[in-house]
């Protein structure tokens, strides 16, 4: 990996000196690292030195290093000795019990969002779903709104252990390169059931909102599966 291959807009705004330059390194070199696995430029079951990531970076050892045990804990990649840092990879098959056990998990958080979401959630929602149609050439910016509305929904419901489980899952979704996999017809159908969500969830309807996230998150399953061409 060269630097100049990771460079990016969106990712120079994790470097130091740049807006958002407040945020711990650590963290700052996992929202990169994150985001150039979730992108495709650092492949699944590709190799990395460490020397490469601090360049890129711009940073010293320690906060990579922590960046890189939390993604490690995540299973996003692996640590090895005097081989560099290696991308973990998902088969189909894994991707295949990820997406089920998703399913379920998002049905449960849009449920209980239906249930707790207060109005200003909801203007955040819908301002997400703004935002989303405006970026609808952009799968970068598409991506990083679908993710900004599933988080939000997380939250809504109200469940900390809830969310800690859909936080270990949407890490392990970045391997699967949601933004490589993003096309015009898919685009448009996760905004209008993105739509439907939101309503549901907006209406207090339960079992109506429950049954769209799982819906949802049936349909990108299919696509990535239909799409799938593996690690």
């Amino acid at each position: 990996m060269k630097e100049g291959q990771l460079r990016s807009e969106a990712e120079k705004s994790w470097l130091p000196g740049s807006p958002g330059g407040d945020r711990p390194l650590s963290r700052r070199a996992y929202d990169a690292i994150f985001t150039a696995i979730q992108d495709g430029q650092l492949a699944p079951g590709s190799l990395v030195r460490e020397a490469d990531l601090t360049t890129w970076l711009e940073m010293s050892r320690t906060p990579l290093r922590d960046a890189l045990q939390r993604l490690e804990a995540e299973g996003l990649l692996s640590m090895q000795s005097h081989r560099g840092i290696r991308i973990a990879a998902l088969d189909q098959q894994q991707v295949s019990e990820l997406y089920t056990a998703r399913e379920w998990a998002e049905g449960a958080a849009a449920s209980l969002a239906a249930r707790y979401a207060t109005p200003v959630d909801i203007a955040r929602m819908r301002h997400i779903l703004e935002q989303e149609r405006a970026s609808a050439d952009d799968p970068v910016a598409g991506a990083r709104q679908n993710r900004d509305l599933h988080l939000t929904i997380h939250t809504c419901a109200r469940n900390r252990y809830l969310a800690e489980h859909l936080s270990c899952m949407a890490a392990l979704l970045a391997l699967v390169g949601n933004t490589r996999r993003r096309n015009a017809h898919r685009v448009v159908e996760a905004e209008q059931e993105h739509t439907a969500l939101v309503a549901a969830i907006a209406d207090g309807d339960s079992q109506r909102a429950e049954a769209s996230a799982r819906q949802h998150i049936q349909a990108a399953q299919r696509n990535v599966l239909t799409h799938w061409v593996g690690a």
